[in-house]
């Protein structure tokens, strides 16, 4: 006779099985790990995986309805210049950009959010870190007000600039505020 129980131990999925001979003698307990999780391709389409250390697999994890694949669709759904949300040198949003911010996540219609601030390269880079950081995480504030969930804050500060940082209109560019949608769909 074989029993198998399943537990989650340390994030992790245990397996254990139980095997006890036909003639009632004490069982001999065998007992493994199998790691499992999600695996996301570069089309976005996801796939369940577990591996037990001997072998592994994966399936496509399937819309039960329609049996195509689940498949996450992540867009930049918007793009705003921070002058137009906070004061120069601040973290704090303006009225009208809370405004704007409030309306946007209420009818982006996404099921999560990131949220990746962005300066120009006027101050260190340890500033403008710290800057762009309390600024995605003042979008999210505002997007979790009006219950739209947020899977990621990230600043970036000067590191990912759009333009050159050498002329106003380049600088104006990397100052900004970027929001990325997931939302579900088939292949």
């Amino acid at each position: 006779m074989y029993r198998y129980s399943l537990r989650v131990v340390g994030g992790a999925l245990a397996l254990a099985l139980a095997l006890s001979a036909p003639t009632g003698a004490a069982a001999q307990q065998v007992t493994g790990k199998i790691d499992w999780g999600a695996w996301i391709d570069d089309d976005g389409c996801m796939h369940w995986w577990a591996d037990g250390g001997v072998e592994g697999y994966m399936v496509p994890r399937r819309d039960p309805h329609t049996g195509k694949p689940v498949c996450l669709k992540k867009n930049t759904c918007l793009v705003e210049n921070t002058d137009t949300l906070f004061a120069t040198d601040s973290a704090k949003l303006t009225a009208q950009g809370r405004a704007y911010l409030e309306q946007f996540f209420r009818q982006a219609g996404a099921f999560g959010y990131a949220i990746y601030g962005h300066t120009d390269a006027r101050a260190s880079d340890e500033y403008n870190m710290r800057l762009s950081r309390k600024r995605a995480e003042a979008v999210a504030t505002v997007a979790q007000s009006v219950g739209a969930p947020v899977e990621r804050v990230i600043g970036f500060g000067e590191r990912e600039p759009r333009a050159s940082n050498a002329t106003a209109e380049g600088m104006q560019q990397n100052r900004r505020v970027e929001v990325v949608c997931y939302m579900w769909g088939n292949r």
